[in-house]
């Protein structure tokens, strides 16, 4: 939100989980809310069919007038800054994206991991970038080339982009687009909620279930999602990272990918099913979703604390769910237990999940009864 933007403020767009419809975003001098606008054939928009208008300008002149069930009045059209769109660094990396590694500068050290290392850097002395390092010996260079591949072939908003790599020596680099704010995780734990609120973290659950739907609509799984994997960047941005352990998967094939023996699984964020028989789906990266809804709700905390993974694995085969966190509303808890359906059939698609984060009611309230997820 541009700091022009005054209390009333609003925008109607194209909804991004429902396409041909429209949504409206309100500011309401503190953040932003959302509201779908419905459309039938013959009768025009409206939010509420006590109210239907023949034409967009009449539903703003009435909602300009009253905010009958708006958070405001309407004021103002909103501001919006252009953000620039992430582009390959040259445009020989369109098709050719190898690049010299002297034109990167490594600046500062962002983390490190088991494979190696991710740098803030430059490109030219001009593009900021992030510049993910492979150690060598660590692994197979094609595995973690893997992970090039895919981002290359993933292009959305919510989506890491990459811009090039460089493999001809060691250390291979993989260069993205540079997450000022590095993960999500430690976003969340250092600023322990003294800005962040209930409507930014539907806000963040939001854009990365918005980021997955595109990964689910395109046949991929991720495999480790989790807040560590997401980055955030300028203007509460929130976007996917880390495709090292994601594979492509085939209907014909039970939309599953089988795991080799040897890897090791995030047990906290694995999906009974994928623990039992090492097979993924999208549908356990919806398991796993639920458990970033977790993180995100109690500023990082660790799932399941003072579980060893054993012992998690034991307690959800009879039927335990992470208990409801004291600050999390009944609405979102309904949410994480949909994900936590012990059969994956049962559990929401990623784009049912943004539709329903993006329409989230801070108002309402719902009843959960938690046995009905659980068997």
């Amino acid at each position: 939100m541009c700091p022009e933007n005054q209390e009333g403020a609003f925008l109607i767009r194209e909804s991004e989980s429902k396409k041909g419809q429209l949504s409206l975003s309100v500011f309401d001098g503190a953040v932003v809310k959302h509201y779908r606008i419905r459309q039938e054939a013959g009768e025009g928009f409206f939010l509420s069919k006590k109210n239907i208008f023949k034409t967009l300008n009449a539903f703003v002149d009435h909602y300009t007038n009253n905010s009958d069930g708006l958070c405001v009045k309407l004021r103002k059209p909103c501001i919006k800054k252009k953000v620039p769109a992430p582009i390959d660094l040259s445009y020989k990396t369109a098709d050719q994206w190898e690049i010299d590694r002297n034109s990167l500068k490594l600046l500062k050290k962002l983390g490190y991991g088991q494979f190696g290392e991710v740098w803030e850097g430059l490109w030219n002395n001009t593009t900021p970038v992030a510049i993910k390092t492979l150690k060598p010996g660590s692994m197979d260079p094609k595995d973690f080339l893997r992970e090039a591949q895919i981002m290359k072939n993933l292009r959305h908003p919510k989506l890491i982009q990459l811009y090039a790599v460089c493999t001809l020596e060691d250390p291979i680099y993989i260069i993205t687009e540079l997450m000022r704010h590095g993960s999500l995780l430690e976003y969340l734990q250092n600023d322990a909620g003294s800005e962040i609120h209930l409507p930014e973290q539907i806000d963040m659950a939001a854009q990365v279930a918005s980021g997955m739907a595109y990964l689910e609509s395109q046949n991929y799984i991720h495999r480790d999602l989790a807040a560590r994997n997401v980055l955030v960047g300028e203007h509460n941005v929130y976007k996917v990272a880390d495709f090292g352990l994601a594979r492509v998967f085939k209907v014909e094939n039970e939309n599953v990918y089988e795991a080799k023996h040897e890897t090791k699984l995030p047990v906290k964020w694995t999906a009974p099913e994928a623990i039992r028989s090492n097979k993924f789906s999208i549908k356990s990266d919806v398991w796993s979703f639920g458990i970033l809804l977790f993180e995100i709700i109690t500023y990082g905390k660790m799932p399941y604390s003072g579980m060893m993974g054993y012992q998690v694995i034991q307690k959800l085969d009879k039927g335990y769910r992470i208990p409801q966190p004291a600050n999390c509303p009944d609405k979102l808890y309904y949410i994480m237990l949909e994900c936590w359906n012990a059969e994956p059939k049962g559990r929401p698609t990623f784009e049912t999940l943004h539709w329903k984060l993006e329409d989230y009611d801070m108002d309402s309230t719902s009843y959960i009864d938690a046995n009905a997820f659980v068997k």
